[in-house]
């Protein structure tokens, strides 16, 4: 099948997260087993505009912010939306990673309006809300998209309900796990102390600053630990620098910016440890990839993979306070044995739960089974 990923972005820094590593890793899989598979996406940052990504093909288009301060919700691409009013046909499955933007929505209203297949995958980013730009964008395009795509695939529960509270129940609704690929070469840390990450978004509800604070908790109880922050400024920036320099523990805890996505592995695979302090994160995909690469997780217990880490001993799980980070961080560096058996814990748990393959059989299968979006009413 000639399949075509659509994304909103696609950045140097990774900014966008979470559904770029998703589209990425369906695809490389969709590739793997003969599939010809383009990832489309709004793009900004890059010097050079790549036309590949971790191995997929990409078509990358200019992003521009129509409505300023919205964030991602306020991007735009015409360029995109032209290029794929022109080629969209040339494709048997349009596979939109879709949220309340101006860069997928209207590629998936095309394709609806088409009749193509269309499939859709939310990852948590379509629920109900009292924004104003909310109603008219529901109404022109979000309903329509989910109700007549071919299937919406959801993680969990939670994600299915808020989408029918968009949508309506006529929604076609598949469950789909995320998915990441197998390590060919897990972690070897380096150094003489071990080496605490915090990979993601420097945002108020990744909650950077409370990885600093327990750093700083746990630097004064005694132990002797590394901890980096890696991530691109989303508002928390000036917080965690601030929070660092007044430490008196600058030597410990560091701050590196942002890295581009195809080098996050290998930044995790230099640990030992890998916190996620965040809350109501519904199934992120760094704590996945950090267990894939056989190093134990800490997170919260609003997190989605939090019943998975706890029930597999793969590090442990937090009631999202600092005291409680703090304990479980000191628990785990006081104890190497216990540290090495939750990191082959997280391996093999990911290796059985959350493999790849999985992931493409379903899409192969749901992608075969419906010839095209549904009519319009």
């Amino acid at each position: 099948m000639k399949i075509l990923h659509v994304v909103t972005l696609i950045s140097p820094d990774g900014a966008y997260g979470g559904p770029v590593r998703v589209a990425v890793n369906q695809a490389r899989e969709l590739i793997a087993r003969g599939h010809d598979v383009t990832i489309a996406a709004g793009t900004r940052g890059f010097d050079v505009i790549p036309t590949e990504q971790d191995g997929v093909p990409v078509r990358l288009f200019p992003v521009r912010s129509v409505l300023p301060g919205a964030g991602f919700a306020g991007l735009s691409s015409p360029a995109m939306v032209a290029w794929f009013l022109r080629h969209g046909r040339d494709y048997d499955v349009i596979h939109v990673h879709l949220a309340r933007d101006l860069v997928t929505l209207p590629v998936a209203r095309i394709a609806v309006a088409r009749s193509q297949r269309l499939f859709t995958q939310t990852h948590g980013m379509i629920d109900p809300t009292g924004k104003m730009l909310a109603k008219p964008l529901d109404g022109v395009f979000t309903r329509p998209v989910l109700r007549r795509a071919s299937a919406v695939f959801h993680l969990t529960d939670h994600e299915k309900s808020d989408v029918a509270a968009v949508a309506g129940p006529e929604v076609g609704f598949v469950r789909l796990a995320n998915g990441v690929p197998t390590s060919e070469r897990p972690a070897t840390s380096t150094g003489d102390r071990p080496h605490v990450l915090f990979l993601a978004r420097l945002q108020a509800r990744k909650r950077p600053v409370d990885f600093v604070d327990a750093a700083v908790a746990v630097l004064a109880e005694g132990h002797s630990a590394r901890f980096t922050l890696i991530g691109p400024d989303e508002g928390e920036g000036d917080a965690v620098s601030s929070r660092i320099a007044g430490s008196g523990a600058g030597d410990s805890i560091e701050w590196r910016g942002a890295l581009p996505p195809e080098r996050t592995l290998d930044a995790m695979r230099e640990a030992d440890v890998y916190v996620l302090p965040s809350v109501n994160e519904p199934y992120p995909m760094s704590v996945l990839e950090a267990m894939s690469v056989g190093i134990p997780v800490i997170v919260t217990d609003t997190c989605g993979l939090a019943p998975m880490v706890a029930e597999n001993a793969c590090g442990a799980v937090t009631n999202g306070t600092v005291e409680s980070l703090t304990a479980a961080l000191s628990a785990l560096l006081a104890d190497p044995p216990v540290l090495r058996r939750a990191g082959d814990n997280a391996l093999r748990t990911v290796r059985e739960t959350s493999g790849m393959p999985a992931v493409a059989r379903t899409l192969e299968a749901e992608y075969s089974r419906h010839p095209a979006a549904l009519p319009a009413p």
